[in-house]
């Protein structure tokens, strides 16, 4: 039989009427202290009378000149400063410490395959405490319901609430197989309108807007594969099924192995800012999403690239 006491729950009051007296303390003006918190002075107001009224004491005394704290204000305020600075030390260590912590990473399909994954273990073997969870579709993920980090997205930059950092300096250029460029002769733009063309979905310039902007036409005769993922249309290539249109950051693996070759000698790419890494601001602030950033911002700087 348990004959231990029962534990007494000491008083607490809501965080968010001590969050408005500590602001009222600090600027001494109701209207300030509102506008720091976002809300109206009168919320702000009422917020101070329900805290005094929990506490059945007078934390300000009001005047022409604005509020100032009584002695009992002045004691409270001294004595709870110093129990939220050790409850934001423990959040703080909650949040950034990344032992035995997972980095949660969302990606687009084909940098997660085709960039990432040549180069996790690089990161892995940096921070070999940390555990690292990589999932990879097109669906729009919620970051705190699917408890996500950061999210590496493919498309047009379109997320004001969000911390996005745009990799740079990505182009579009026409590849192809060694086996295959050995056997075509490409000298123009033009000569590829007799070639077989493989078409990928996904990337945000296609052949219709790289001919065009090469003044370039009637081509769609050419296509002969389509393909909804870019790592499939490199692939194809690969295997000498024809000529793609792909990213340069994208076919940086196959290059370095030289499975694919430029098509053209002459750079005749197009720019795109299509690949972002993207996160909530307070994501930013973590430890582990903070060494993740450093460490794909050097692995992009040495293969030419920027964020």
């Amino acid at each position: 039989m348990n004959t231990s006491l029962p534990r007494k729950t000491l008083p607490v009051p809501s965080l968010r009427n001590i969050q408005a007296f500590i602001e009222v303390a600090d600027t001494g003006n109701l209207n300030i202290a509102a506008e720091n918190l976002n809300i109206t002075a009168s919320a702000v107001s009422h917020q101070i009378a329900s805290l005094e009224n929990y506490l059945g004491k007078k934390l300000f005394s009001r005047s022409s000149k604005g509020v100032m704290l009584t002695a009992i204000g002045k004691r409270y305020l001294k004595e709870i400063s110093g129990a939220l600075n050790i409850i934001g030390q423990a959040t703080s260590q909650v949040i950034n410490d990344i032992h035995q912590d997972y980095l949660r990473i969302h990606s687009a399909p084909s940098f997660g395959l085709l960039w990432l994954m040549p180069r996790l273990n690089k990161f892995r073997q940096a921070w070999p405490e940390l555990k690292i969870s990589l999932t990879c579709s097109y669906e729009s993920i919620q970051f705190s319901r699917d408890n996500i980090d950061i999210d590496i997205r493919h498309g047009l930059s379109q997320w004001p609430t969000l911390v996005v950092r745009t990799i740079r300096n990505e182009r579009m250029l026409p590849y192809a197989s060694h086996t295959w460029r050995e056997h075509h002769s490409v000298k123009t733009v033009e000569d590829l309108l007799s070639c077989d063309l493989i078409h990928s979905d996904s990337t945000l310039i296609n052949w219709n807007t790289w001919f065009s902007w090469h003044k370039v036409g009637d081509f769609s005769k050419n296509i002969i594969f389509n393909f909804d993922r870019s790592y499939m249309s490199i692939e194809a290539a690969r295997m000498g099924l024809g000529v793609i249109l792909e990213s340069n950051l994208l076919a940086g693996e196959s290059l370095r192995k030289q499975h694919l070759q430029p098509v053209f000698a002459d750079d005749v790419g197009m720019s795109v800012n299509a690949h972002h890494l993207v996160m909530p601001h307070t994501s930013e602030q973590k430890a582990k999403v903070k060494a993740f950033i450093t460490w794909i911002s050097e692995e992009l700087n040495a293969a030419g690239f920027q964020i």
